[in-house]
């Protein structure tokens, strides 16, 4: 394969309009943390934006900060956190998962759209991109969003560039909100008998005042590969942030609430769902197939009770409304027809890790309807009517 670099905006307009006279799609690639993620591409081109980092504009007054999409998230976080604060949607390290060499970058977690455990209380990653520079399929440099909220106004272009992977324009340049990070971190670890119950318990504390960040169900055996003690056949995890006082304040709350069985405090707790975000250290098999499965979170014990023997490795997240499913030993199809027959039109899943012929034989991300479909497909005709950009990463295109 070619590999063509770009540290500038101007070579990447220049590659994508090499390839659009040419007609021959691109492959755009930067930290190569998740290339696993996905439809295996269909391009006879590399277009390696991995050289268009650097942080551009940081005031921690005004908490934003302006980076290339090429900039690793291990140079930013601890340029944030000297200022005591973070990107407030916990982007995950999932190339442990993939098993790459590659860094997550800033492009490169925005354009699959990912986010951590903490997206049920801070949203996801598109809720804090304020704005973008890109290059289209058509080799135009274009602008969407601002650098601050009161000025975004327009079609909320940010929302669609996030979760595309590429395949409406190369980003060139990035704008995000940024938050506070909290004094302290402490998780909470209650017992629960049956996975109904620990369901039962994510909701009602997800619905208390007491503002939990993050809320988890670890069987015993993932709970024991995340360290912690086996108390009971479920482990559910709260987290709650902010100022030491109020944290023990509303911890104490908790536990007049709850079975609290035990603590993680501080580094601990950051460790802990540092892991349930990346997913692999908590799951057994480094070959496994894994989905991401995303119920209503009021339905994730029914499928899990439903899916039986499939869903042997298996955890929840997102206060249940995000299940990660590890397939050991897996069907033909990867059992993704059992999978969205037991979601219903109520969820989707997504196959995250799998071989590539599998990955190129069923549909890897949910299903679109027929409207659905021809909307998406006038909308990437009108970023990149070739379908240059990433053609095939996100579903069988011409």
């Amino acid at each position: 394969m070619e590999v063509l670099a770009a540290v500038t905006t101007e070579q990447v307009q220049a590659a994508i309009a090499d390839a659009l006279a040419a007609r021959t799609p691109l492959e755009i690639l930067a930290g190569g943390s998740k290339t696993g993620l996905g439809r295996p591409g269909a391009a006879a081109r590399r277009l390696d934006v991995s050289g268009l980092t650097g942080i551009l504009d940081y005031d921690p007054d005004e908490l934003t900060l302006t980076a290339r999409p090429g900039t690793r998230l291990s140079e930013i976080a601890p340029m944030l956190a000297a200022r005591r604060q973070m990107l407030a949607f916990e982007p995950p390290a999932l190339h442990r998962l993939y098993g790459t060499d590659g860094e997550p970058t800033l492009g490169g977690v925005l354009a699959a759209g990912l986010a951590g455990p903490r997206r049920i209380r801070a949203g996801g990653a598109r809720d804090h991109l304020l704005g973008f520079s890109a290059v289209n399929g058509r080799a135009e440099a274009w602008r969407g969003g601002g650098r601050v909220v009161k000025n975004v106004s327009g079609y909320d272009m940010p929302k669609l560039q996030c979760g595309a992977f590429g395949t409406l324009s190369v980003l060139t340049e990035l704008c995000l909100r940024l938050v506070p990070a909290p004094e302290t971190s402490l998780t909470l670890l209650v017992a629960a008998d049956t996975q109904a119950a620990a369901g039962g318990i994510m909701a009602r504390a997800l619905n208390l005042p007491q503002e939990v960040s993050a809320a988890a169900c670890l069987p015993d055996a993932i709970a024991a590969r995340a360290g912690l003690p086996r108390f009971a056949p479920h482990l559910v995890v709260l987290r709650l942030e902010g100022s030491g006082a109020s944290v023990v304040d509303r911890a104490a709350a908790l536990d007049r609430e709850f079975p609290v069985v035990g603590e993680l405090a501080d580094e601990g707790s950051v460790l802990l769902w540092q892991a349930v975000g990346a997913v692999a250290p908590l799951l057994p098999d480094p070959d496994a197939i894994i989905w991401r499965l995303c119920p209503p979170p009021a339905r994730a014990a029914e499928i899990l009770v439903a899916l039986g023997p499939l869903a042997e490795h298996a955890y929840l997240d997102w206060g249940g409304g995000l299940i990660w499913l590890a397939l050991p030993d897996a069907p033909p199809d990867g059992a993704a027809a059992t999978l969205r027959a037991a979601l219903g039109p109520d969820g989707h899943a997504t196959l995250i890790r799998g071989p590539a012929m599998l990955r190129a034989t069923i549909p890897v991300f949910p299903p679109m309807s027929p409207p659905l479909a021809a909307l998406n497909a006038r909308i990437r005709a009108a970023f990149d009517p070739a379908l240059l950009l990433n053609r095939g990463r996100l579903a069988r295109e011409p």
